[in-house]
């Protein structure tokens, strides 16, 4: 597999991470077919917009060697042979009477009240599921219960259980630290062993079963409560017998491991084995992976008892959502993918994953933010289009929308954000207002049918009706404000002349734009064509005065939707009479 050689002017992270991979991958397995890139992901609840890091970072680098002409592989492994550690907060339907199912396996927990789906896992996996195609992800999803309970990880199970003792060994080597005085034995360090720890109640049971009995990496789901509080009571390496008892409901029986298929490796172990069995050569990871102790630092030596190689790649930083604090899905409430995609294309999610080294944090914004993050993308657009952008900014464009496979669908027409979005505030889901005010933004290219406007325009409806406040809704005026038309003065009746005067020539987005921001010069002694460069300082603040003026004569408040939108939103007649004319 040759490495296609990037210029060092034109690569990004992602091609520099897609080289590093091919050359590993050829190191180890020079015959092998594909390059296997990898992804965990829990539907233990809904899976965040965090956890689609997780996915992104593997994603982008296969594109890159698809692109190549590499044949690569981009495997999810769905852990949902996981426990149900703990009740999600915020999901409809579910309440604690949900938790006499934690420590069943998530294939076993009844999906919330009202899904079409068979069971927990899957419920939570089908939203993530969609929300990646409508993002142009490629994968290979695998079951994690499908591959335990048909036994396909049978040898490695029986593999581990033989060296139980070396795995014990590693293991211990971070239960505790060299003990200073007065300090207590290392906690576990990342959020799924704080989970398992708290839902089980034992504190290493993300190492696995260790007492009088000896340590066994493998945890039986119990065959009469199909919860996981089992401990192993003891273990034959030449007959395979294995007896395990249930905590939860006293049951304890004795089964051959080498046909027992209801049970997995605990979870240090169990990741180390999966990267050795299908030969994962790049997976990413969080930043809580990479203190001592963590699962992908102990994972990095138990893999070589496997016969495999920890895979390269990075640790991730958390992504953030304007207004909250940092994601877990452990809580409830946060943002997904699908929620992300309810307010924006998925050209721009990409984007946002793409542009940022995953090192680096970022946040994603379902507040007012969303307007400055779409007029930055619609500027890079723009460069792109002309040659101006740089070429790191190119890259990203180009990863944003579209993959291997080819662009991604996008809005034919595509208008400011802004702009949709103060529409839809103002038509209040009336399409024929709506396709009237756009068709009146730019007379000479008028918008003639809202599919031209579409999917954008459709997100932006979506973004003002669920994270727009009530009360910063706009609502028109029925009647002109007559008390306070009659208390104007004659600088403030000159300005509405003025704008009433040039209504009908500049009856358009750019026109009206001119006329609103002109007026203010005018009645300065200054042409409305002057630049800010041009003007004194006080022409700002008349400007403001002025807009204030217009805001409160239509729509009752100090701001709104930005002027000349509102204007073509409301009608020239409409416009005059509020204006009192």
């Amino acid at each position: 597999m040759p490495i296609v050689a990037q210029s060092t002017e034109t690569t990004d992270w992602v091609s520099r991470f897609a080289d590093e991979v091919i050359a590993e991958a050829e190191r180890r397995a020079p015959a092998k077919p594909a390059v296997v890139v990898a992804s965990g992901l829990s539907p233990s609840g809904p899976i965040h917009l965090g956890n689609l890091r997780e996915v992104m970072t593997p994603h982008l680098v296969a594109d890159e060697i698809r692109r190549r002409g590499h044949r690569v592989r981009h495997l999810i492994s769905w852990d949902d042979y996981d426990r149900y550690r703990k009740v999600p907060a915020g999901v409809a339907g579910v309440d604690e009477s949900w938790a006499e199912h934690i420590g069943k396996p998530l294939t076993s927990v009844p999906a919330p009240e009202g899904s079409p789906h068979p069971n927990w896992a899957e419920h939570f996996k089908a939203a993530m599921v969609d929300a990646l195609a409508e993002m142009g992800v490629e994968f290979d999803g695998i079951s994690q219960t499908e591959r335990y309970t048909s036994g396909a990880y049978r040898e490695q199970v029986l593999h581990a259980m033989r060296h139980r003792q070396d795995i014990d060994a590693i293991l211990a080597q971070y239960r505790t630290r060299p003990k200073a005085a007065g300090k207590k034995s290392q906690k576990p360090v990342d959020e799924a062993e704080l989970e398992a720890a708290e839902g089980s109640g034992a504190a290493a049971e993300d190492d696995g079963s260790s007492g009088s009995a000896g340590y066994y990496p493998y945890k039986p789901y119990c065959g009469n409560c199909e919860k996981d509080l089992t401990t192993v009571t003891a273990y034959d390496d030449d007959s395979t017998e294995l007896t395990y008892a249930c905590t939860a409901c006293g049951f304890s029986e004795t089964v051959r491991l080498s046909e027992f298929n209801r049970g997995k490796l605990v979870w240090k172990v169990d990741w180390p084995m999966r990267w050795a069995y299908e030969g994962v050569v790049f997976e990413p990871s969080g930043v809580d992976h990479s203190s001592p102790g963590s699962s992908f630092v102990v994972g990095g030596q138990i893999v070589g008892i496997f016969g495999g190689e920890q895979p390269i790649g990075p640790m991730y930083a958390f992504v953030g959502i304007s207004g909250m604090a940092k994601m877990s899905s452990s809580k409830g409430g946060v943002p997904t993918p699908a929620d992300a995609l309810q307010i924006m294309e998925p050209q721009l999610l990409r984007w946002l994953y793409a542009r940022r080294r995953p090192n680096q944090s970022f946040k994603i914004a379902f507040d007012q933010e969303i307007q400055r993050l779409y007029d930055e993308w619609d500027r890079l657009d723009a460069k792109v289009a002309d040659g101006s952008a740089l070429p790191g900014d190119v890259a990203a464009h180009a990863r944003a929308v579209g993959t291997a496979a080819g662009e991604l669908p996008r809005t034919p027409r595509p208008l400011p954000y802004r702009t949709l979005a103060s529409v839809a505030d103002i038509t209040a889901g009336h399409e024929d207002q709506a396709l009237r005010i756009l068709g009146e933004l730019d007379p000479a290219d008028p918008i003639t049918s809202l599919d031209r406007a579409r999917p954008r325009y459709d997100k932006a409806e979506a973004w003002i009706n669920t994270h727009v406040p009530a009360d910063q809704r706009t609502v028109v005026r029925g009647e002109p404000d007559a008390e306070l038309l009659k208390s104007l003065d004659e600088p403030s009746r000159q300005s509405l002349r003025l704008l009433l005067d040039g209504l009908a020539g500049q009856w358009s987005l750019d026109g009206l734009t001119h006329l609103v921001y002109g007026v203010p010069k005018v009645q300065a002694g200054f042409s409305a064509d002057a630049t800010p460069k041009e003007l004194p300082p006080e022409i700002k603040t008349a400007q403001r005065t002025f807009f204030a003026l217009l805001y409160h004569l239509l729509v009752g408040r100090d701001t709104g939707p930005r002027l000349p939108t509102l204007l073509l939103a409301v009608g020239q007649e409409r416009v005059r009479t509020l204006l009192g004319e």
